[in-house]
């Protein structure tokens, strides 16, 4: 199963997995899924970050990527179909982040690891 996780998945894997549903936790330890950390959860993390709201040890850019790779999560880059869908959305969610991980999950065939429940309303499946 290809897995895309929602930026606050990504940050509490890394950091308070107690937060992580049984189910989210399980999926992802598991060997035979292929789990992506989207740019645009980098993207937001970097704005938060620079904002005052989140706080990292350092470089965001930095800090993500080696805990990306450390706990075995791929790179999912922002391209060019998943842009596109961006228009066919309806606009039950108004967060740009969400949305784009959303047209990502539909183009690239992924379920969305999320506890959002607003995002339940898009053609994405949902693990959580």
């Amino acid at each position: 199963m290809k897995l895309l996780l929602d930026t606050c998945t990504f940050l509490w894997a890394i950091a308070e997995p107690e937060r992580l549903s049984p189910r989210a936790r399980e999926v992802l330890v598991a060997a035979d899924h292929e789990v992506y950390l989207s740019a645009a959860s980098v993207w937001e993390c970097a704005l938060k970050h620079k904002a005052g709201k989140l706080p990292l040890p350092g470089d965001p850019a930095r800090f993500l990527a080696e805990q990306r790779r450390r706990h075995g999560f791929a790179a999912l880059p922002i391209d060019e179909d998943a842009i596109a869908q961006i228009g066919k959305l309806p606009d039950h969610h108004r967060d740009p982040f969400d949305r784009i991980l959303v047209c990502q999950a539909i183009v690239g065939g992924m379920s969305l690891v999320t506890p959002d429940e607003s995002i339940v309303r898009y053609p994405v499946p949902i693990l959580w």
